[in-house]
């Protein structure tokens, strides 16, 4: 297959599978007589697994991990199973730090319901936003 009809089949602009060339995600194709590169079926199987461990979190620098193991004739499940327990730890940690941002805006929409636009002063810039050295429980219940 030329690089066209790869990038047709995977979904995926030319580019970037030249990208993932120059990255060693892909393996650099060999050349037919006529220049062109000539890929085989395993590198469709590749460019799949790479758009899926995007899909499920895992960078570009994971995945060449992932790739190396199995060009070395190992297994990499274990490897993908921590890769993937640690952006699930990751995840759990952003919907906390979500819900921590999400009570504060609520603070601060519940704030602006209860203040008159014609107090707000130029120094304040808008005392919706309290100054950072304001209480806590000060800033959301004024």
């Amino acid at each position: 297959m030329r690089i066209g009809e790869v990038a047709a089949a995977a979904g995926l602009p030319t580019q970037t599978i030249r990208f993932y060339e120059r990255r060693g995600l892909l393996p650099q194709p060999p050349r037919g007589p006529n220049g062109y590169r000539v890929y085989d079926a395993e590198t469709l199987t590749r460019l799949h697994f790479i758009r899926s461990g995007q899909g499920a979190g895992l960078t570009l620098v994971e995945i060449a991990t992932i790739l190396e193991l199995r060009s070395e004739g190992a297994t990499p499940c274990g490897h993908v199973r921590d890769l993937l327990s640690t952006k699930l730890h990751d995840v759990h940690i952003r919907q906390r730090e979500l819900r921590a941002l999400e009570r504060e805006l609520e603070g601060l929409i519940s704030r602006s319901n209860r203040l008159d636009p014609t107090d707000c002063t130029d120094d304040q810039i808008c005392h919706i936003i309290p100054p950072p050295d304001t209480p806590r429980l000060q800033r959301n219940h004024p």
